[in-house]
C-alpha cells in the first residue's frame, strides 16, 4: 500500500515537472533516471516524439567502468553524454530531472554535463 502512494507521489512530480519543461528541435528536453543500479539520459523532441541522443550506464563501452548508481556514476555519465550531444549537434537543453530532487547525484550529473560543454 505505501509503495503505491509512493509511485503516485512520484507520478504527481513528473507532471508537475513536465507542464513547465518541454523540449524542442533547438533545443532538447535532457531527461534522467536513477534506477537502483543504473543511470539512464537522453535528449528528446518532445515536437516530434524523437530521441535525438541516448547514453545509460548499460552501453557497452560504460559497462566497462562499471559505474553505479551513484553519485561517481554520475559525474562520468554526464560528461560522456555531453559528448554524445555535442558530437549529435546539441548545443542547449532543458534540464528534466524526473521527478528527482535536484541534489546529490542529480546535481553532479547536470555538473558534468555542464562542464562537458552542455548549455543549461
Amino acid at each position: 500500500m505505501k509503495s503505491i502512494q509512493k509511485a503516485k507521489l512520484l507520478q504527481k512530480r513528473k507532471w508537475r515537472v513536465r507542464k513547465k519543461v518541454n523540449g524542442t528541435a533547438e533545443r532538447p528536453r535532457l531527461s534522467v533516471k536513477f534506477s537502483s543500479k543504473h543511470i539512464y539520459a537522453q535528449a528528446i523532441d518532445d515536437d516530434t516524439g524523437t530521441t535525438l541522443a541516448a547514453i545509460s550506464s548499460l552501453d557497452p563501452e560504460l559497462r566497462k567502468q562499471k559505474l553505479a548508481a551513484n553519485v561517481v556514476g554520475a559525474e562520468a555519465l554526464g560528461k560522456a553524454f555531453a559528448e554524445k550531444a555535442t558530437a549529435a549537434g546539441l548545443a542547449s537543453v532543458v534540464f528534466d530531472r524526473n521527478g528527482a530532487r535536484y541534489h546529490g547525484k542529480v546535481k553532479t550529473f547536470a555538473d558534468a554535463a555542464r562542464n562537458g560543454g552542455l548549455k543549461f
